[in-house]
């Protein structure tokens, strides 16, 4: 005898859903409303010059460990294009393997075919989490850095000596507490809002990250229309962090993150922004939108479980007309 319809139906929905917060516990951990709380960078380290740091800055002795769909990752590639430094740092890949559950080498790397069994090899007995940015030293077999935000600012500054572009500084003094202040509330309300979106567990907690996403993203066009970048007519590390959230948004986080509110390439000012962007000298080479549609569609299983990948959008777009060099 066949079971009710509605029977089925409630069996389905309390497996599915005890199976989901079980995995969302993992993949997201959250406050006790509901809302995604992203645990924080452990390794820390700084390369600097100074006689009693470790880690100094020399070429060809540092290796970025990157996912090319990780947004956070994809900073640090865009400021090694922006500053030439493509000799000075080298770049190992390393793709989302979903039945792992982690990062798992493109070749194997140092012996080790997963991003933990690095982490392992630095740091043995290391518990905590595998993450895409890491900074590699390949002298002392010890992880640098794997925190996004640190790492940008040190390509930008601690290896001029063997930059291509030199001159340019995406950090520049004078600009610093704007840039700050805009990396803060881009951060927490878009860079991390998207997540917030797409990890939140309760209603509530939805609604509020998706809010407060729309309300920067719409100060953003506003600010926007008046200059070139966001902290005036120079590109900074404030544009860098923005942009690649922006890169992923009508193709991921609009659908598959419920950022629906509007899309990028419908805004006035952003869209041409993301396109203006995406077309500076050596940033379209770090861009894959295939790469990041595979990951997140393809590896998220918990917010995508039938790993349908979309057709869309066509990349072309990103190489369309800005008209915002009169800014």
């Amino acid at each position: 005898m066949a079971l009710p319809p509605a029977l089925i139906i409630g069996t389905g929905r309390y497996i599915w859903t005890s199976m989901w917060h079980l995995m969302m516990s993992r993949l997201a951990p959250r406050s006790s409303s509901g809302a995604y709380q992203r645990p924080k960078s452990e390794f820390r380290n700084w390369i600097s010059s100074e006689a009693e740091i470790c880690f100094p800055p020399v070429s060809g002795r540092y290796v970025l460990i990157v996912g090319e769909g990780c947004p956070w990752a994809h900073r640090t590639l865009v400021v090694r294009a922006l500053k030439g430094l493509d000799e000075a740092i080298a770049v190992v890949k390393v793709l989302p393997n979903v039945n792992a559950g982690g990062w798992k080498f493109e070749a194997p790397y140092l012996g080790c075919t997963t991003l933990p069994e690095l982490y392992q090899k630095a740091q043995p007995k290391y518990s905590g989490r595998s993450t895409v940015p890491m900074l590699w030293d390949s002298h002392t077999g010890a992880i640098v850095n794997n925190e996004s935000a640190d790492l940008i600012v040190m390509l930008n500054a601690q290896f001029n000596e063997w930059a291509q572009h030199s001159e340019r500084d995406l950090y520049p003094e004078n600009l610093r507490d704007q840039i700050d202040a805009w990396n803060d509330k881009i951060y927490a309300t878009v860079n991390n809002g998207v997540y917030r979106c797409g990890f939140a567990q309760t209603q509530a907690a939805y609604e509020q990250a998706c809010t407060e996403l729309f309300q920067t993203l719409d100060e953003l066009d506003q600010v926007l229309s008046a200059q070139r970048y966001v902290c005036g007519d120079r590109v900074t590390l404030a544009d860098v962090r923005l942009f690649t959230t922006l890169f992923r948004f009508d193709a991921v986080y609009f659908g598959l993150f419920k950022c629906n509110l509007r899309q990028i390439q419908n805004y006035s000012n952003l869209g041409p922004y993301l396109r203006d962007l995406y077309q500076l000298p050596g940033v379209a080479a770090t861009c894959s939108l295939e790469a990041v549609k595979n990951d997140y569609y393809g590896n998220l299983f918990p917010l995508n479980p039938g790993q349908i990948i979309p057709l869309g959008p066509d990349a072309g777009n990103f190489s369309l007309p800005h008209h915002r060099e009169g800014l």
